[in-house]
């Protein structure tokens, strides 16, 4: 009988580069396919309706100001909105309709605010002749 010698084999080895290669294109993918969404300056509770309506997507989305329970105005959307007085909110409308004649506005006021200060704003559009002013509201005609 003649027995052949075994060879013997290599330990199994992880090859780290590909590794490497497979976790960039899994974070790639991830960071293209998700999406960033903008949080408030300040929390507010919306008032309810069951009329509301979405803006078009391919609408220019509008100028925010918004109205905390205590009656505090902020100046835009994002985080880094601007806290204004409603003697500075009139100047900084009107000094935007200059640059942006078509300028929409929208109230995002909690549903504990002032109506005073709602009626300010609102005011304070008029005087900057924004022909186009909106209210958020939370949906509940579901």
């Amino acid at each position: 009988m003649r027995f052949y010698p075994r060879k013997r084999s290599s330990p199994p080895a992880i090859i780290i580069v590909a590794l490497i290669d497979v976790l960039i294109v899994l974070l790639i993918f991830l960071m293209t396919t998700t999406t960033f969404r903008q949080q408030n300056a300040m929390k507010l509770a919306l008032p309810e309706s069951t009329q509301g309506e979405k803006a078009d997507a391919h609408e220019a989305p509008p100028l925010v100001v918004s109205i905390d329970a205590q009656g505090s105005l902020r100046l835009g959307a994002t985080a880094d909105a601007l806290p204004v007085t409603v003697g500075n909110l009139r100047g900084e409308l009107i000094s935007r309709v200059l640059k942006n004649p078509d300028l929409k506005l929208a109230i995002n006021a909690d549903k504990a605010a002032p109506f005073g200060q709602i009626v300010k704003v609102m005011d304070a559009a008029k005087d900057a002749k924004i022909k186009f002013v909106s209210a958020y509201t939370k949906d509940v005609s579901k």
